[in-house]
């Protein structure tokens, strides 16, 4: 089985003739296979037979399937910038998905999230799990630490992923410091965005600068570089993507930040107004108070300090974001951004076929689905 997944092949896994769009589907499929099928075997061997492992031999295959894949989509774009396809490489850039699984399970906890992706989150899977077996203790405890132990195998097995991806040592070797550096700025981020959330109301700052170095750059730049650099890709290409990567990736927080907020409960996944009622720092709430007037801004601050976040509270929050002006900028800010990433495509030497799908991810990190 291990031979299986270490076998490369240098023929494209997909059709050389797709458009941008159908390229992507195809590259998602393959790489949900492919993350799908590493955790079933991993979990099998660490759990089968065990009873503490029950529930994790079907949760953690179904947890790391039904994501975006947006990070290892990315990482593969800048592979074909300079290389060409090649399955080993597929299943290299598909460890940042367990990466992204490890950083979502934990935040899940830290938050209190009961949903992910419209299904229960881990902790809530494993707390109803030790309630169900008529344990001792608190389920609710139990199941923090169990999914806080589920992205711990997340974050090995993302490494394990790579590893034996397939691909020459020599070639990973130049990856490794900017695999490092991108899974530290995710916990240094996550720890600067645990401060922000203990403030009433961060200033637009110190929310942007989290914003950038949390999710910016582990989003988009950072995958977009580790492939290219996995590639061998030259600089000038490669610092283009970086560029990229950091504009569209910023975009891509605020987009995220304003569904947080205005979003659809059917579309998100989470009800409606999560965001304010977890009072998470999102570049909605800090650039509402920044731009409000004295009146509009005390209101804010008023709402936010509430013991509880009903409905009510959340609705009032909601029309005195619009009132400030914050949505209409923040809407403007994305708009300006993906430009700005377009134009450096469009300057640099990226080949015409992964310049055009640059632009589909862009598009597709800051649509409106709300």
């Amino acid at each position: 089985m291990k031979g299986n997944w270490m076998a490369t092949k240098a023929a494209s896994v997909i059709p050389a003739q797709a458009g941008p769009r159908d390229w992507l589907t195809v590259l998602g499929e393959e790489l949900s296979t492919h993350v799908g099928e590493f955790v079933t075997r991993r979990c099998d061997e660490q759990f089968t037979g065990r009873g503490e492992g029950a529930l994790a031999v079907t949760a953690l295959p179904e947890f790391v399937r039904g994501g975006k894949f947006l990070r290892s989509m990315f990482a593969y774009v800048g592979w074909c910038c300079s290389a060409p396809e090649n399955d080993a490489a597929v299943r290299a850039v598909a460890s940042l998905e367990l990466l992204h699984c490890f950083a979502l399970a934990q935040d899940d906890v830290m938050d209190a999230s009961q949903l992910r992706r419209g299904r229960p989150a881990l902790h809530t899977q494993f707390a109803r799990w030790h309630r169900d077996q008529g344990w001792s203790g608190s389920p609710a405890r139990f199941g923090e630490a169990a999914a806080i132990l589920s992205g711990d195998l997340f974050l090995v097995w993302s490494e394990q992923m790579l590893r034996e991806s397939g691909l020459p040592a020599g070639t990973l070797s130049r990856g490794w410091p900017l695999y490092d550096a991108m899974r530290a700025e995710l916990a240094a981020g996550q720890l600067a965005d645990l401060v922000n959330d203990a403030r009433t109301v961060p200033d637009w700052e110190s929310v942007l600068d989290v914003l950038r170095r949390k999710s910016g750059n582990y989003t988009v730049r950072r995958p977009l570089e580790l492939g290219a650099t996995l590639a061998g890709c030259d600089t000038r290409i490669s610092r283009a993507l970086g560029v990229y990567g950091g504009l569209v990736g910023e975009a891509f927080q605020f987009r995220d930040d304003v569904l947080g907020i205005f979003g659809d409960p059917d579309v998100t996944g989470k009800p409606v107004g999560q965001d304010l009622r977890d009072r998470k720092a999102s570049s909605v709430v800090a650039l509402a108070v920044t731009m409000a007037d004295t009146t509009l801004r005390r209101e804010l601050e008023r709402l936010l300090s509430r013991d509880a976040i009903d409905d009510d509270t959340v609705a009032a929050l909601r029309d005195a974001i619009i009132a400030s002006g914050a949505l209409d900028q923040l809407e403007k800010l994305i708009d300006k951004q993906v430009r700005k990433a377009l134009d450096v495509i469009d300057s640099a030497d990226v080949p015409a076929r992964m310049a055009e799908t640059l632009a589909v991810l862009a598009a597709r990190c800051t649509e409106r689905v709300r």
